[in-house]
C-alpha cells in the first residue's frame, strides 16, 4: 500500500481546487470564477486500494501583489515548497497567455527538489489556445500531462503515476490511515472555516466582477437547535460601504440569495435542516487578519 503528499502549485485560476475536488470526490476547496479564491492550503485525500494521496492545494502565486492580503497569501504558498512533499504537480492553463506571473511560478517550480509532474489542465477548451506558448516547457519537464478537471478527463494515467511515485506506508501507518480516523470533507480545516469559505464561494459565484476578492466571512455561531436543525450566523465582511450596498441589494434580495444557495448547499453535506443567518458588514481592515 501506499501513501504520500502531493503539492499542487500554479498561478491564479488554472483549475488547482477544481482538480482536487473532482479527484477527491467531495468539494474540499471552493471554486469561482474569480482568482484568489484559495486562500491557503487546503487538503483532500484520495483514496482507493493502492493506497491514499494527500493533495494540497496551495494559493495562487500573484506576479503583483498590491495589498497586504495578496502579500500574506504568496507567503503561505512559498512556505509550501519543498516541505514534506513526495511529489508536486505544476498546473498551467493553456487558455491563457503565458506572463510574467506564469514565469513566477515557473522561477519557483524550478527550485522544488522532489519530482515535479507539468499538467496541462482545461484541454476541454479548445476554442482559445496558447498552447504552443508551453510547448517549451515539454523539453524541461520529463512528464506531462493533458487533462480537463472540470470534465474529469484523463485523470487516471496521472493518478497512476503519482501512486508510483509515493512510498509504501507502514502497517502502523495504514492501520491508521485517514480514511478510518477522519469524515468527508477531508480538510485541513475546521467546520467554521469550511462554512465560511462556502459562503465566500456563493458570494463570488453570484456578484460576478461587482465585488473585490477582498470580501471575507466570519462564523460567529453555530448552534444545533435540535436533531435536525441547525442554527449558523455568519458576517460578510468587505471594505467599503458601496460594496456592502452591492451584496444586500434591494430589498436586501441579494444576500438572501446567496444565503438561500449556501444553505442548500449545506444541508446536502450535512443531511440537516440549516437557519443561516448573514449580515453584511463594512471592515476595511480585515486582510491584516491574515497577517
Amino acid at each position: 500500500m501506499k501513501r504520500g503528499t502531493v503539492l499542487i502549485i500554479g498561478r491564479p485560476n488554472v483549475g488547482k481546487s477544481t482538480f482536487v475536488n473532482n479527484v477527491v470526490g467531495t468539494k474540499v476547496a471552493i471554486t469561482s470564477p474569480k482568482p484568489q479564491t484559495t486562500r491557503f492550503p487546503i487538503r483532500g485525500v484520495y483514496h482507493d486500494e493502492r493506497g491514499e494521496i494527500v493533495f494540497v492545494d496551495t494559493p495562487g502565486i500573484f506576479d503583483k501583489v498590491q495589498d497586504t492580503l495578496s502579500r500574506q497569501i504568496n507567503k503561505q504558498t512559498l512556505r509550501s515548497l519543498n516541505t514534506g512533499y513526495h511529489a508536486a504537480i505544476y498546473m498551467v492553463d493553456h487558455t491563457r497567455r503565458r506572463d510574467m506571473e506564469e514565469a513566477k511560478v515557473l522561477g519557483l517550480v524550478r527550485q522544488i527538489k522532489m519530482p515535479v509532474l507539468l499538467v496541462i489542465n482545461k484541454i476541454d477548451f479548445q476554442d482559445k489556445t496558447y498552447m504552443a506558448q508551453y510547448e517549451f516547457m515539454r523539453d524541461e519537464f520529463k512528464e506531462v500531462f493533458l487533462i480537463s478537471a472540470l470534465k474529469q478527463k484523463h485523470l487516471k494515467p496521472l493518478l497512476d503515476r503519482l501512486f508510483a511515485l509515493m512510498p509504501d506506508a507502514t502497517q502502523d501507518e495504514m492501520d491508521h490511515t485517514l480514511m478510518d480516523t477522519v469524515t468527508h470533507p477531508i480538510l485541513n480545516m475546521d467546520s467554521r472555516i469550511f462554512i465560511c469559505e462556502l459562503i465566500r464561494e456563493k458570494i463570488f459565484l453570484m456578484t460576478g466582477d461587482e465585488i473585490p476578492y477582498t470580501t471575507t466571512v466570519v462564523i460567529d455561531e453555530i448552534t444545533p437547535r435540535n436533531r435536525e436543525t441547525t442554527y449558523i450566523k455568519g458576517r460578510v465582511l468587505t471594505t467599503d460601504i458601496r460594496y456592502r450596498k452591492m451584496l444586500i441589494g434591494a430589498e436586501a434580495r441579494k444576500i438572501k440569495e446567496i444565503g438561500a444557495y449556501a444553505r442548500k448547499e449545506l444541508e446536502l453535506a450535512t443531511g440537516k435542516h440549516v437557519y443561516l443567518d448573514l449580515t453584511v458588514e463594512v471592515d476595511k481592515h480585515w486582510p491584516e487578519m491574515y497577517s
